[in-house]
């Protein structure tokens, strides 16, 4: 039989081992507890993420202080002058063979593209195609069998679920090859600016609480599932210039839309025309057309040839609205179609007011006709 200190001394290291065991256990509830739905998704999309450094030309214009004096400005003209200027930012790889989406103003005019890899490689990256409207560009890197990031829905998303944003913010990928995440929550979708100073029409956005800052622009924007559904494109801010979480990103929906365009044509065609001429409703061409109140715009010439010809227009109709918005004057229908992201192909609804009844009349978009001139002998 064991004796008595044997015996204590085996209770001793069972209780030992158990308690070992246990702090193990814990220990390991603890690790599976930090890697949750948002981890993985991190580490799923991290590798697809790039950092992009541009190198571009600009021309500057130096105003001559005699420029208000028509004698001394004859000898002291303005001066122009070009300069090299580096920009950097973030992108991400779509597929595998080496297509990169970013945003256009990244690489806007650059004369040299180099996308940085998460393994530390540098690419000369190709301008494939880009969208100035709406400030998206497609790059091309060689490589194949590459990490990237799928298409997700972004018409499924849910405002408060997880946001992911991944990117190069003050050009700190260059230093460790590894790009900086944040992360928030979807605050609202459907966001609509008007066209910008630059030209630039951003519509649709998804708008995120997840820290976005200078450098950052192109780069995913993932939800816990490692899906994209936006690239992280602009920023509210106030003085400072850094995030107060507002950050805006074109939905994935319509990034998949371009990114097959500029892939198979190098360019989205926004070239259009309608084949119409308006005027604005006054008091006496209401009560000639019957129409019950004085707004809108009166049709007065349709191109036979023209998509609005094709769509069934016709002069006299009164135009009430455009895509379900409403048109009280000609101001409001050019003001609607300039801040639409409208393209080549695409339908526009238009509802008119038609012998004393309301109609809708769908044209399609096409792409504006050559007109030759030519002169003849008199």
């Amino acid at each position: 039989m064991p004796e008595q200190g044997e015996a204590l001394l085996s209770d001793q290291s069972k209780t030992s081992f158990a308690a070992n065991e246990s702090r193990d256990n814990l220990d390991e509830q603890i690790s599976n507890s930090r890697c949750n739905a948002i981890t993985r998704a991190i580490k799923y999309v991290s590798p697809a993420v790039v950092g992009i450094n541009v190198i571009s030309v600009r021309e500057y214009r130096y105003r001559s202080p005699f420029y208000s004096d028509p004698f001394f400005r004859q000898f002291f003209p303005d001066q122009t002058y070009r300069k090299k200027v580096e920009n950097l930012g973030s992108g991400f790889l779509i597929s595998s063979d080496g297509y990169v989406l970013t945003n256009e103003h990244v690489v806007h005019s650059a004369t040299q593209v180099i996308v940085t890899t998460t393994d530390g490689e540098k690419h000369d990256a190709e301008i494939v195609g880009f969208d100035f409207d709406s400030d998206v560009a497609l790059l091309k890197i060689d490589g194949k069998n590459l990490d990237y990031i799928p298409f997700g829905d972004s018409d499924q998303i849910i405002i408060g679920e997880w946001a992911i944003a991944i990117g190069n913010p003050f050009g700190l990928f260059s230093i460790h090859a590894q790009p900086t995440v944040t992360v928030g929550v979807v605050s609202a979708v459907d966001r609509d600016f008007e066209r910008n100073s630059e030209g630039r029409l951003y519509q649709d956005m998804i708008q995120t609480d997840a820290a976005i800052n200078r450098g950052n622009s192109g780069g995913p924007l993932v939800n816990s599932e490692g899906k994209l559904i936006g690239m992280n494109t602009m920023i509210f801010t106030e003085g400072g210039g850094g995030s107060i979480g507002l950050g805006f990103t074109i939905p994935a929906n319509k990034l998949h839309q371009l990114y097959t365009g500029l892939r198979d044509r190098g360019s989205i065609d926004r070239d259009f025309w309608i084949g119409l001429e308006v005027q604005n409703v006054n008091r006496l061409i209401a009560m000639s057309l019957r129409l019950p109140e004085v707004r809108g715009v009166v049709v007065t010439d349709v191109e036979k040839s023209s998509p609005a010809g094709k769509g069934g227009l016709e002069p006299t109709d009164i135009i009430l609205g455009v895509n379900g918005k409403r048109i009280d004057n000609s101001d409001q229908i050019e003001l609607h179609l300039r801040n639409t992201d409208l393209r080549v192909g695409d339908k526009v609804e238009f509802s008119v007011f038609r012998d004393g009844k309301m109609e809708k009349v769908l044209i399609k978009l096409e792409k504006r006709r050559l007109r030759i001139l030519r002169k003849t002998n008199e």
